[in-house]
């Protein structure tokens, strides 16, 4: 898939970029290495090491030099000495790094070598400057720049005492409005969803900053609607912790497991509208985003990276974290009224298309890069 509108290049230095990061799950991959593949499209000379994967055949079938020797460990000597000896001889301007197995082992590769190295954060918190093992990633001198996908990100960073400021920068990621067309509905009675039921679905891998156990204990005032039904998209949402409040749930024949799918987009379709419950510790989630582009209504808690997604009222309803009466009021809100849906689906959508395009994504990162240099 082509850009939709040239990036200008022509007048900017030739760039030479190695990217370290996992493109193994497909869905989650899609805006970083479609991102990748459209600046390839324009030109710049993109290198790519991951593991072997769907994405990895695709990045080589559309001419990028692909490697899959990226390490599962976060720290190899072999893989450390590989990466020297790959900066060495083919001289790249950066080395862009995504995971803990890159950042680490990409930050050793470096020493001694003038490439520029970059770095994706995508988390608030867990970087402290009294922790070591932080000044082996993120706090490391060795780092030029850090990607951030939220200012909420980028202000966390700049709260550590030791952090340079400036070394950061928000570039969100961009989606494509064709990644969500062509996209059939998947029939729900695969979940035992009987036809004309109203149905949220929460799409998350359910760690606990998730806020799972919160959507749960809003489903406890929602009985009454006897047509709802909650489907539970992702792994670990069977976890100890939440059986008991899953199966005290006066709605629990109708809260719905899938386990983890790789037919989300097709399930999104289906469903009325989504819910995100999540308490802190991430920015921008990008599940609320597909959902959003499929015209899904959502209705989240207010964490910092979110609130740009979502304006409450006008593209969907915020609310406060860990309130389950609150979140319960808007999930009743979005389930008893149609039109206010699909009022607030067609807006959310059109936000997508605005204000995160991968177009625009492209040009502001290659600015960075360039700057950098």
């Amino acid at each position: 898939m082509k850009p939709q509108k040239p990036i200008q290049v022509a007048d900017r230095p030739a760039l030479k970029i190695l990217i370290v990061s996992d493109y193994r799950d497909k869905q989650a991959s899609r805006p970083e290495a479609e991102l990748f593949i459209y600046m390839h499209a324009q030109g710049i000379a993109i290198s790519v090491e991951t593991y072997p994967c769907w994405y990895a055949d695709r990045m080589a079938a559309e001419g990028l030099p692909v490697s899959t020797k990226l390490t599962t460990k976060k720290f190899s000597p072999t893989f450390i000495r590989y990466l020297r000896q790959r900066l060495r001889r083919e001289q790249f301007d950066i080395l862009y790094l995504f995971p803990n197995q890159a950042i680490i082992n990409g930050l050793f590769s470096a020493i001694g070598h003038s490439v520029k190295v970059f770095l994706y954060r995508g988390y608030t918190g867990n970087v402290h400057w009294y922790d070591p093992i932080a000044y082996l990633k993120f706090l490391s001198p060795r780092v030029d720049k850090i990607i951030c996908i939220a200012d909420s990100v980028r202000v966390w960073l700049e709260s550590q005492p030791t952090f340079k400021k400036g070394k950061a920068v928000t570039i969100h990621k961009g989606h494509d409005a064709q990644w969500y067309q062509g996209h059939d509905a998947l029939d729900l009675n695969t979940f035992s969803i009987p036809p004309g039921s109203v149905v949220m679905a929460c799409m998350a891998n359910a760690r606990p900053f998730k806020g799972i156990r919160y959507l749960l204990e809003a489903t406890y005032q929602l009985a009454d609607l006897e047509n709802l039904h909650l489907l539970l998209i992702g792994r670990d949402m069977d976890a100890k912790e939440l059986q008991s409040v899953l199966r005290d749930s006066p709605m629990r024949d109708r809260i719905h497991l899938t386990g983890y799918r790789n037919d989300v987009l097709s399930i999104l379709k289906s469903c009325d509208f989504f819910v995100l419950p999540s308490i802190g510790g991430e920015a921008i989630t990008k599940s609320l985003i597909e959902a959003m582009s499929m015209g899904l209504p959502a209705a989240i808690t207010n964490i910092a990276g979110n609130r740009s997604l979502v304006d409450h009222e006008k593209n969907g309803l915020v609310v406060p974290i860990k309130d389950p009466t609150a979140l319960a009021g808007a999930i009743r809100r979005l389930a008893t009224d149609e039109s206010l849906r699909k009022d607030l689906g067609i807006k959310a959508r059109d936000h997508i298309h605005t204000h995160f395009s991968i177009e625009e994504t492209v040009e502001k990162t290659l600015k960075v890069f360039y700057d950098a240099l």
